[in-house]
C-alpha cells in the first residue's frame, strides 16, 4: 500500500526528531532476513531504548541531509535498515550485535555518532564498550581512590597505636 504525501511528511518528520534526538544511528543491510527475526531485533533494541525500523534508502539520504549529516558512500545500498540509540549508544549497539551475531543476513554498513560517520568497525568497537552506568560507576571509583587512601593514611598511625596499646595490655594480662 502506497503511503499519501501527507503520510511520507509525518512519517519523514518523526524520523528526523529521532536522528536529531539520537545518541548514534547505526545502519545495517538485512536483505534476507525473516519478519521474525526483525521483531526480535526491534524487541531487543527497545528494552536499551532504541528503536529499529526499515527504511527506504532515498528516505534515509533525506532523513540524514535534514539533519546536516553527509553518508559516505556504499552506507545507503541496497536495503537498509536503521537503529537509533536514545538513551545509551554503547548499550544499543550492543544489543543490535548480540541480536544478529547468528543472522548471517544482517550486515553492519556503519553509522553515525552525533553527526560524526562510524565505519562498521568502529560501530562494532562502539559495541563493545561498557554501558554507561558501568562507565559511571568506574569513573566513580576512580574519583574516590585518592580519597579513600588519605582516610587510610590518615588513620594509620591511630591504628599503630591502638595494636601496640593492646599488645601491651595482653603482655600485662598474660604476666599477671
Amino acid at each position: 500500500m502506497a503511503l499519501s504525501r501527507q503520510k511520507k511528511e509525518q512519517v519523514l518528520a518523526q524520523y528526523q526528531k529521532w536522528v536529531e534526538s539520537s545518541q548514534a544511528v547505526v545502519l545495517v543491510e538485512y536483505t534476507g532476513i525473516k519478519m521474525a527475526d526483525l521483531d526480535a531485533i526491534r524487541a531487543k533494541l527497545r528494552d536499551t531504548g532504541g528503536e529499529f525500523h526499515v527504511v527506504k534508502n532515498t528516505f534515509a539520504r533525506k532523513i540524514m541531509e535534514a539533519n546536516g549529516i553527509s553518508v559516505p558512500e556504499g552506507y545507503l545500498v541496497k536495503s537498509t535498515a536503521i537503529a537509533f540509540a536514545f538513551k545509551d549508544a554503547a548499550a544499543t549497539t550492543k544489543a543490535l550485535t548480540d541480536a544478529t551475531v547468528k543472522m548471517e543476513a544482517i550486515k553492519l554498513k556503519g553509522g553515525f555518532l552525533g553527526k560524526q560517520a562510524l565505519s562498521a568497525s568502529q560501530v562494532k568497537a562502539l559495541a563493545e564498550l561498557p554501558p554507561l552506568p558501568v562507565v559511571r560507576a568506574q569513573l566513580l571509583g576512580v574519583l574516590q581512590a585518592p580519597a579513600s587512601k588519605l582516610v587510610r593514611t590518615l588513620a594509620e598511625p591511630a591504628r599503630s597505636l591502638a595494636y601496640v596499646l593492646r599488645a601491651n595490655s595482653e603482655k600485662a594480662q598474660a604476666a599477671a
